[in-house]
């Protein structure tokens, strides 16, 4: 049985990294599938394979519970999560948690909102100027899932540069510090938010999450609510925005798959398809918890041990998919794990699909001579090793279509 290498997260997650990660993907894939990472915050297990990665995401002793890293004796002494988030938890919490707030995010729900998502998009493209170099991040991907989410829960569109900040201060390489300050401080926003939803409801998901209650009587505690919408506010946004961003970037630097898509624009829900899988904008799942040795690929992760799930290098291994690294939008792309996998497949992976067909296609349509501003490398991506997105996506629009 083989041990696993162990290498400091430094000499992987180097700025070469961080600006392409696939090369790095590849190498672990081919020679260690199963690595040791020594990080500044511990040592972590890296899982990289798809068959692997599909594996961990449905086996039970790979846990959400961080007690797991305690010597036994301490565990029953600390609390199961720092916060009650469903992501963080197994069954039956977990299952109790998405029972109750699938009863008002359901996929008839997110349909029906796709003629908002339609204006939304028409709305921002309208605002965008015929000339000069426009970021398209700042003035697109951005803009049309915050105001979708902040539309869907009820929060205020005013207030969405503030848990912008907040929730990237949280995902991106910040200091511990700063992490647990912006959690907190989003945590308050929001509780109060809660309480004016409690007094004065209206119509969006967050008035129907404190409302929502099971025919036992069950429903969310305040504490429960406060993480649920944290949880709906930051993976409603933070994954779709990288979506469209990553996306359209591969469009531009792939002339030939650009030219495809504007001939069959009808192909727009398979090319959706094939970015989330070639460029996934969730690079690595939330982390798992070793309840007890673990054998994966050959390699035993022992118990306690953290493990990570390799989403990117998953979408990108050559015995799922054939040349992986090539982006190809007529491709069936269907059984990547971008949205995860098992009981943790992502509750709003239908809404970002259509946000990202929606915004791409639009795109497409409005600006026929769409272009990079700036070369390839020039551009500059997110420290995350959660999210894979760009900082900016500067680009010429040309007249409108």
């Amino acid at each position: 049985m083989a041990a696993p290498t162990t290498t400091s997260g430094r000499d992987l997650f180097d700025g070469a990294f961080w600006s392409d990660p696939h090369p790095a993907y590849a190498e672990l894939r081919a020679d260690e599938p199963v690595r040791r990472l020594d990080l500044p915050d511990g040592p972590m297990w890296l899982i990289s394979r798809y068959d692997d990665v599909r594996a961990a995401f449905v086996d039970a002793r790979l846990s959400k519970d961080w007690r797991y890293t305690l010597p036994p004796e301490q565990r029953d002494a600390m609390p199961a999560a720092p916060t009650p988030m469903m992501l963080l938890m197994d069954p039956p919490d977990h299952t109790r948690l998405r029972k109750l707030v699938s009863r008002s995010f359901t996929v008839r729900r997110m349909a029906e909102l796709k003629p908002r998502v339609e204006e939304i998009a028409r709305e921002l493209l309208a605002a965008l100027p015929d000339v000069g170099t426009v970021d398209l991040m700042a003035r697109y991907a951005f803009l049309l899932p915050v105001q979708v989410i902040c539309e869907l829960l009820g929060v205020p569109s005013a207030d969405r540069d503030e848990f912008s900040a907040w929730s990237s201060t949280m995902i991106d390489e910040s200091p511990q510090e700063a992490k647990h300050e912006a959690s907190a401080t989003l945590g308050g926003y929001l509780a109060e938010l809660i309480g004016r939803k409690r007094a004065e409801p209206d119509d969006a998901l967050l008035s129907a999450l404190t409302q929502v209650a099971e025919d036992d009587g069950d429903r969310l505690s305040q504490e429960e609510l406060v993480a649920m919408a944290m949880l709906l506010l930051i993976a409603g946004h933070e994954t779709t925005v990288n979506l469209i961003g990553n996306g359209v970037l591969g469009l531009l630097t792939h002339p030939d798959q650009l030219a495809t898509l504007r001939a069959k624009p009808e192909l727009i829900g398979n090319a959706v398809e094939e970015f989330l899988r070639w460029d996934s904008p969730v690079q690595t799942a939330p982390v798992r918890f070793a309840a007890e040795d673990v054998e994966i690929g050959g390699v035993t992760i022992p118990e306690g041990a953290v493990v990570m799930l390799g989403l990117s290098a998953a979408n990108r291994d050559g015995e799922r998919y054939p040349e992986p690294d090539t982006l190809d939008v007529t491709r069936d792309a269907g059984g990547h794990v971008a949205f995860g996998y098992g009981l943790h497949h992502c509750l709003g992976a239908q809404l970002a699909r259509t946000e990202g067909e929606v915004a791409i296609g639009a795109l497409l349509a409005d600006r026929p001579e769409l272009a990079l501003a700036v070369e390839p490398a020039e551009l500059t991506h997110r420290t995350s090793i959660l999210v894979r997105g760009l900082t900016q996506l500067p680009v010429t629009l040309g007249p409108r279509g």
